[in-house]
This record gives structure tokens, sequence and C-alpha cells, in this order.
């Protein structure tokens, strides 16, 4: 690589850094629309300014700690060079020298004695975590600090590539196979019975098995808590925040396509996006409707009919920190998303049929998203009690250690299973509490 070829590579990945230091929009979001924009750029020089990026925003409290005594960034382009400069010379293998021929233009020798010199155990929990100290001491209150390093250590680290059989098309040993002969390896995933897993990123979009409908990439743990609902053929099945579908086309597959699913969201957007990835899979029992909101009156005729509801109610995402790691730096009013998630879930609970199921599910690893809503929603709902997700899961053929909670829900976490950080708690309607629910509608 040639010294101007290196100047390149620095100035895209720190104004690419730059950019989504500013965090308006996902992460990823603003990476492909930047790589859209510069087409011109290389496989190689794209990945170099993706694995800069990523790594600066997972360890960024690690790295603002690094550099902070040597030099104080005033911009967000001067703060993305000296976050760029730290993760190479620490995690890069880069030196002094090949900093300064990019241009670096910063004290890089007193950088380089101060990454060799600092023991990170002087500093707080939440630096050596890469966390915001809210976050860390929410998950300090959960785990303890050995957990919670482990956690957080796992959560910085890159996800694998799951992927879910589109059963009502293939087999996991057919599509593995068939995958194998168009050039992917993958393996079976440990726990769920529908999905495969590969380590190694891969263009699996442009895959002639995708193009047919085989499968579609979803985490291990997202199948878990899809399996959680127990859909079953001929079942009315809602799903409350279907977002872009992905636990739908579940839901749709496990009941084999008879019944219905409902897959109600307040974006039109991404009930829209949803659209071609029916028809990709073949799925024609499920049934698409915006809400204005939780309380739509569209949903008062709908009230005591589903066998089961689903809420994947919409939280902090900070399950998902290893695919998405900009998540944890944002703002976030964390009251708000409880207010939202309690009032969700309170209206989806009016739908479901007496003897119904109710699951609530996040993609979080916080209490105050999960356990703590609730037990708020059955302390307040007599009629609706918790069942096991371990025996739910048992007759699907799944056995997980570890991964259940005292009151019986669903909790995964990266450093425990490999999976994303989820949430799962399914629980059971009567008849009296449902009857009550319908009549306060």
């Amino acid at each position: 690589m040639t010294a101007s070829h290196g100047r390149a590579r620095f100035r895209q990945a720190t104004e690419l850094l730059t950019t989504l230091l500013q965090f308006r929009k996902p992460a990823d979001a603003e990476i492909g629309r930047y790589f859209h924009e510069r087409r011109n750029m290389g496989s190689k020089d794209r990945g170099f300014a993706a694995e800069t990026v990523y790594g600066c925003l997972r360890h960024k409290r690690e790295l603002e700690a690094l550099y902070e005594p040597v030099h104080k960034p005033e911009t967000d382009d001067e703060r993305a060079r000296w976050l760029a400069a730290a993760w190479l010379l620490k995690y890069g293998g880069w030196s002094a020298r090949a900093l300064d021929d990019v241009g670096f233009n910063g004290d890089t020798v007193a950088l380089v004695e101060r990454i060799r010199a600092l023991d990170l155990f002087e500093f707080p929990l939440a630096v050596r975590a890469n966390l915001p100290d809210w976050m860390a001491a929410s998950l300090l209150r959960q785990f303890g600090e050995d957990e919670t390093l482990r956690l957080t250590e796992a959560l910085n680290r890159l996800a694998p590539m799951d992927i879910r059989v589109n059963t009502l098309k293939a087999t996991r040993k057919s599509l593995q196979a068939q995958l194998k002969d168009e050039g992917f390896d993958f393996a079976p995933t440990p726990y769920s019975p529908l999905g495969l897993r590969r380590e190694q990123r891969a263009a699996l979009f442009t895959s002639r098995a995708f193009g047919l409908g085989l499968y579609e990439v979803q985490d291990e743990g997202s199948q878990l808590v899809g399996l959680l609902v127990d859909a079953k053929p001929r079942e009315k099945i809602v799903d409350f925040c279907a977002g872009a579908g992905g636990k739908t086309l579940q839901l749709a597959c496990m009941m084999q396509n008879q019944g219905v699913v409902q897959a109600f969201d307040v974006s039109r957007k991404r009930l829209d996006r949803f659209r071609p990835r029916l028809n990709r899979a073949g799925v024609d029992n499920v049934q698409r409707r915006v809400l204005c909101d939780e309380h739509d009156s569209v949903l008062k005729p709908l009230a005591g009919t589903a066998h089961a509801v689903l809420v994947d109610a919409p939280c902090s995402g900070t399950g998902t920190l290893r695919r998405n790691p900009d998540i944890k730096w944002k703002n976030l009013d964390l009251a708000e998303l409880q207010r939202t998630q309690r009032s969700i879930l309170d209206a989806a609970a009016k739908l479901v049929r007496p003897g119904g199921r109710l699951i609530y599910a996040t993609c979080s690893l916080l209490d105050e998203e999960n356990r703590e809503i609730t037990s708020a929603f059955l302390a307040a709902h007599a009629g609706f009690q918790p069942v096991p997700a371990g025996s739910i899961l048992a007759r699907q053929g799944v056995t997980i250690a570890d991964a259940f909670t005292s009151e019986g829900a669903l909790q995964l976490l990266p450093h425990r299973h490999g999976t994303d950080g989820f949430y799962g708690l399914v629980m059971r309607c009567s008849t009296d509490l449902q009857e009550r629910l319908i009549g306060a509608m």
C-alpha cells in the first residue's frame, strides 16, 4: 500500500466516523450511504473503513481514556481522527510512524507511550466496559462486576451471521447442503432447530438460495423468541409490533401458511418493506395493517380473538450491541420508553382470547425494560399467569441451560449463549380476565 493510498484510507475512515459521531441515523445506514456515494472505493478500502469505525464505536470510552491526557479534541472531525489513531495503534497493529505517514498530525509518540504504559484497570467499570455511565450502572446492579465485564466483552466482539430456514420450502439440512454448493459453509445453530450459523461475513443476499426464499437472516436468539409463541396451523396470531417482519415470517412458517398472522405496526414504511419478503418466502397468510398507535380504534373488533399475541416491544436495543455499537452512545429517554412498553403491553393484552398466550419480548439487556415491565403488568392483571419458557421450548426440541429467570422468562445473553441479548415472557390469559378486558375497551 502506497503512502498516498494509506492517506486516502485514513481520510475515508475518519470522514465516515465524523458523520457517525453525530448519531443522527443508524451506523449501518450511514455506512451504506457513504459507500453508495463513493462507488469507486475498493472492497479492501471499504473493509478498512468499516472495521475502523465499528472498532472505534465499540471501544469509544476506552479510546477516549487513552488519548485525552495527550490531547483533548474540540470538534467531531478532530475527535474522529484521535479515536481512529488510538484504535489503529492499540488494535490495528499500526506504529507511530505509520500514523505519521498517513498525515495524522498528532503527538503519536506520546500516544504510543500512553497506550503501552496504561493499565485499564485503574479506570471505572464504565470505561473498561466501554459503556455510558447509566448503562454500566444498570448492568452492574443486575449482574455484578465480573459478569458485566464478561458480558460487555462479548458485546464488543463481532456477531456471527445466523440465518433461519424457511420450512415452507426447505429443511435445515437441505439448505445447508445447497449453500455449501454455492460456496458458503454453515453449521447448525446450537439451540434453534431452524438456524444455521456462519462465523465469517458473506454476501448472502446475492445467493441463489436467498433469491428462492429458502432462508432469512435472523439471529438465533430472535428465532428462539419466535418459538416462544408456539404458533400452530389454523390459529389466529397477532404480531403487534411487526416492524420489517422477521418474526412474522417465522410465525407464518410455524403455522405452515395456514390460519392468519396479523402484522401491526405504526410505520407504513416498515410494513411496505415487508411485502417483498412475503412474496419471496411464499407466505400468503399474513395481513398487514398500519396503526395510528396502540390504542387505534381498528383494534376494538379484534378484542379477545387471538390465540397468541406477540409484543416485540420497542426498546433500547442493548442486546444487539454486537451489531449496532452506536446504539449505546445515543441519548435515550428510558422513562418514556418504559411508558410506551407498558401502554403497548396493556393494549395488546385485550386482543388475547380466553386461554390464549401473550408474549412480551425485547432485544434489551436491561431489567428496566424486561422484568420491571412484566412484573408490573402481572401485578395489575391477576388473570394472566406466566408460563415457563423452558417447557415451551422443550416441546419444540430446544434445550438450553442457564437461560431462564426465576419467573420463567427466557433471558439470552451473548457471553452465555452466543446470541444477541433477548428477553421473552409468555403469559396465559384466563377466561374471567379477558371478559373484563374486553369490557374496558
